[in-house]
């Protein structure tokens, strides 16, 4: 049985060795990498498909069955994303700072990786090359804990990716992959090993990773996103865009869960929402006043939404992950705000407004870290955003916020350069600093 502590001191050796590992090499790992799974892709699929069959026997959710796939078309968007992740420009090395403090004593400030992350990510074998890539770009290494429902995919993903990174010349203890669920507490152990933990998954098991460690967290726990329609919203793109939110992919962080409506359109804007939330399959919940908008609408034969189940105000901080929204009316942009600011998980929430104002004032005021306009949520997302991949969503301050691409897996330190400068000649008057910018 792997002894994690034991791997995570071999890797936190390793890491000075991978950071400081030329961009051409790592560069050249991400192409290994695609290749592999272009000529591994019918034993991936094998691997999957046995997953996929476990799942079904042990009769999981649809939403939970349907982030286990790891068909073509996500192969397709792996291989992109590692082509797009190639072509940035190396996170590694960039001068931020770069300033004299005095004739011969120098001071730059220079990105570099953070050293040994431990990521943790629920059962989506995606999540695998996607967070396996962005370290190897970033120079970092990495211990992976994928969910136990892909272990078959995620075993082979992990082997074909290893071997890349080898293979390119890149240290042999950069990645590690922990398998089992014991392995999570051992891991969470590793304070002097390991410099960053990133957990992707439910709200729960996120709290758990915080309260049971002494290495920083970065991450999110859950997704309650929102999109407030006002009355100067266009019907005709704003449901397709809300429509879009919920049910291109229910199961992710980014998929709407609650709209609130503004009341002085709700009588003709929710039954229409209602109408085409229930073609496309979305079971209906509400305020009190939703329902009885919706309900009436159906009464004068002006709508065919489905049921609206009648929510309390306290249930609007339910993550769905499934095709079910919340409804909810509210008298204009400041009590949308106030909702989204109280209810939210500070994810992404949007609005869909032609007036300025309203806009200005919901990006202001929304503490949420991604703050949209007239668009879906589901752009959430590193590879949209042009990151090549993700690592995972950070709902923080700290660090890093929203899709944490390359950007987020690198620190900085401080070089300074002198000729025999001290202290105390500064201190005693004999120098002093001009402190004077060069160009980074």
């Amino acid at each position: 049985m792997m002894n994690i502590r034991e791997e995570a001191v071999r890797m936190k050796e390793a890491a000075p060795e991978m950071a400081a590992s030329p961009a051409q090499q790592r560069n050249l790992a991400l192409t290994y990498i695609a290749q592999a799974l272009e000529e591994n892709a019918a034993k991936i699929a094998e691997a999957n498909a046995a997953d996929l069959a476990a799942a079904e026997a042990a009769q999981l959710p649809g939403a939970v069955i349907k982030r286990l796939r790891y068909d073509s078309g996500k192969m397709r968007d792996s291989i992109e994303g590692l082509r797009q992740l190639e072509a940035l420009p190396d996170p590694v090395g960039r001068v931020l700072l770069h300033r004299e403090l005095d004739e011969g004593l120098v001071l730059k400030r220079i990105t570099v990786p953070i050293g040994v992350i431990g990521v943790i990510f629920e059962a989506r074998p995606d999540a695998m090359v996607q967070v396996a890539s962005l370290c190897i770009k970033s120079g970092n290494c990495a211990i992976l804990k994928g969910g136990k429902e892909t272990a078959h995919t995620n075993r082979i993903l992990f082997q074909l990716i290893r071997e890349s990174a080898v293979k390119a010349g890149l240290p042999e203890k950069c990645l590690l992959q922990a398998e089992l669920h014991n392995e999570i507490d051992e891991l969470l152990a590793c304070d002097k090993e390991v410099d960053l933990l990133i957990p992707r998954g439910s709200n729960a098991f996120v709290r758990y990773i915080m309260e049971h460690t002494k290495i920083p967290v970065m991450g999110h726990s859950s997704g309650i996103c929102h999109i407030y329609a006002d009355a100067t919203a266009d019907p005709a793109f704003a449901i397709p865009v809300i429509v879009d939110a919920k049910i291109q992919y229910a199961a992710a962080c980014n998929a709407v869960e609650t709209v609130l409506v503004q009341r002085a359109c709700a009588d003709t804007f929710l039954p229409a929402l209602a109408e085409a939330l229930t073609a496309a399959g979305v079971r209906l919940r509400g305020s009190e006043e939703a329902a009885g908008i919706i309900a009436a609408a159906q009464a004068q034969g002006r709508c065919a939404a489905g049921p609206v189940e009648i929510m309390p105000e306290e249930a609007f901080d339910t993550e769905y992950n499934d095709l079910v929204i919340s409804l909810k009316v509210v008298e204009d942009v400041r009590e949308a705000v106030r909702h989204i600011n109280y209810y939210g998980s500070h994810h992404t929430d949007s609005i869909l407004t032609e007036d300025d104002e309203a806009a200005r004032y919901f990006a202001a005021m929304v503490d949420s870290a991604g703050v949209y306009r007239n668009c879906s949520t589901r752009f959430a997302d590193g590879f949209r955003y042009g990151f090549g991949a993700e690592v995972g969503i950070s709902t923080g301050k700290i660090h890093a916020r929203g899709p944490v691409g390359l950007e987020g897996l690198v620190t900085y330190k401080y070089l300074l350069e002198g000729r025999g400068q001290i202290v105390g000649d500064y201190a005693g008057g004999k120098r002093q600093f001009h402190h004077r910018d060069l160009t980074c």
